[in-house]
């Protein structure tokens, strides 16, 4: 399974939800790629948000590698399902959609922790919620997402 993050700059939101992810590709020992995107280009090449660094090195996780890059009309053809973080995000890569089968990759990563209910995962470079509760947040979908595609856990 081939999954890309996405969120506005790549910079906060995404890299936490690839980090988690990977980590858990990682301790599951999964034959699983993911790989994190923005949709708009503001930070292209940088580094994540320093805070969401921090909140991944308090869990374990080390997202320094990471540099956000722009969401690409390509990345239907990369990756098998593609999670966005609210719906603005859900829209502008929808847009950029060409079919249904592109259509039917994109959805929002709450989901996966509550089904239907399209929650978004606020943005808190704005400091809309902390990066702790995003963290938990994506935590949680990452969790659900792991439950619904892997059997044996």
């Amino acid at each position: 399974m081939r999954i890309l993050m996405v969120c506005l700059g790549n910079i906060c939101r995404s890299p936490l939800a690839e980090g988690i992810l990977l980590n858990r590709i990682e301790k599951y020992n999964l034959d699983w790629k993911v790989d994190s995107a923005g949709t708009s280009s503001y930070h292209a090449g940088s580094l994540p948000d320093p805070r969401s660094i921090t909140i991944a090195e308090k869990n374990g996780i080390d997202i320094t590698y990471q540099r956000s890059r722009h969401f690409t009309v390509e990345d239907f053809d990369k990756f098998d399902l593609i999670l966005t973080m609210d719906s603005s995000n859900y829209q502008n890569v929808k847009k950029l959609a060409t079919n249904t089968t592109d259509i039917n990759k994109i959805d929002l990563i709450m989901n996966y922790a509550n089904p239907g209910r399209n929650i978004k995962v606020p943005d808190p470079y704005w400091g809309e919620l902390g990066f702790e509760k995003v963290f938990g947040m994506l935590e949680k979908a990452v969790e659900g997402m792991l439950k619904r595609y892997v059997e044996e856990l």
